[in-house]
């Protein structure tokens, strides 16, 4: 018998009745589902902890969600090592592969050993201010040094294993992993990397030069950053969901977390969702038909126009 947790998005209470349907099919299946209470489980014979404890109660973990949810799971779970099967509720669900037409299926595959896994890496974002303890974040996206209320240029530097890499100044600097390079990373013209490798991108946003681009540095490379006496008002993002001030005198640095998100991967092929999701690679020209219709169409107003030009009954 396998524990399998399910992790919704926080608050969305639209989903229970798809959570009551997934937790009786686990049962049904011979295992035993795992409810975090805060979703406030109407089912019997099912295990109930606190949400930030379901990582420690599970062997796997279903997400139901979309990205932003697949995002927040993976800080529950990834250090227990718990594989993740994400099923798409949300708009793009670029890291939730499964449909949710497919949920029942592609659970019972997972517990039967059936789907294969992949490692996904995340960042360890390790943030000092002067007299105070470190705070560790991790992420599996992004960490994102940028201005907040004020539009205004930043001055950064960042550094490589301790060597000067370049002092940017840009809206904000982007620090990714191959998970995140085709988030904003991408949005900001960053490369997307395929998910399997080990590596880090470091994009600024909209640089104030026109030579500075995206570079792309080992992922066992440990990044430092730290800001230009001047800069006010600056926030550290991690992953979108988590933020902190960023002053002067304060330091960041990014590097490889000790756990990666371990995932399950649906049939289709990472361009294939890549061309699927965000339309990479695809032609854009139009098919015979489409011409064909469209030719049509513009015939059929012509003629119309011709007619109303020509037509006898006009008071001229």
């Amino acid at each position: 018998m396998q524990r399998v947790g399910f992790i919704l998005k926080p608050g969305q209470s639209s989903n229970e009745r798809l959570l009551t349907e997934l937790a009786t099919w686990v049962l049904e299946l011979g295992h035993l589902p795992v409810i975090a209470a805060e979703d406030r489980p109407v089912i019997q014979n099912v295990v109930i902890v606190p949400r930030e404890h379901i990582g420690q109660e599970i062997d796997m973990a279903v997400v139901l969600g979309g990205d932003g949810t697949m995002l927040g799971a993976s800080n529950l779970v990834a250090d227990q090592g718990v594989p993740v099967l994400g099923i798409n509720l949300g708009r793009l669900g670029f890291l939730t592969p499964f449909d949710l037409e497919d949920a029942e299926d592609a659970i019972a595959d997972a517990l039967a050993g059936k789907l294969r896994t992949s490692e996904r890496m995340r960042l360890a974002v390790t943030y000092t201010s002067d007299g105070e303890a470190p705070v560790t974040r991790t992420g599996l996206n992004d960490a994102v040094i940028h201005q907040g209320a004020m539009a205004r240029l930043i001055e950064v530097e960042a550094q490589l294993d301790g060597d000067m890499v370049s002092l940017y100044r840009a809206d904000g600097l982007i620090i990714a992993t191959p998970t995140g390079s085709t988030a904003y990373n991408l949005a900001a013209g960053g490369p997307i990397i395929e998910p399997g490798q080990r590596a880090m991108v470091l994009t600024p946003v909209c640089p104030h030069s026109l030579t500075n681009r995206s570079l792309v540095v080992p992922g066992s490379s440990s990044i430092t950053i730290h800001l230009d006496r001047s800069a006010r008002g600056v926030v550290l993002t991690v992953d979108g969901q988590w933020a902190h001030s960023f002053s002067p005198d304060d330091e960041i640095e990014i590097a490889a977390a000790a756990r990666p998100l371990v995932v399950f991967k649906s049939d289709k092929r990472y361009f294939d969702i890549l061309r699927e999701k965000l339309h990479w690679g695809a032609r854009l020209d139009r098919s015979h038909e489409q011409i064909d219709e469209a030719v049509g169409r513009r015939s059929g107003r012509i003629s119309t126009r011709q007619d109303a030009v020509s037509d006898p009954d006009d008071d001229d």
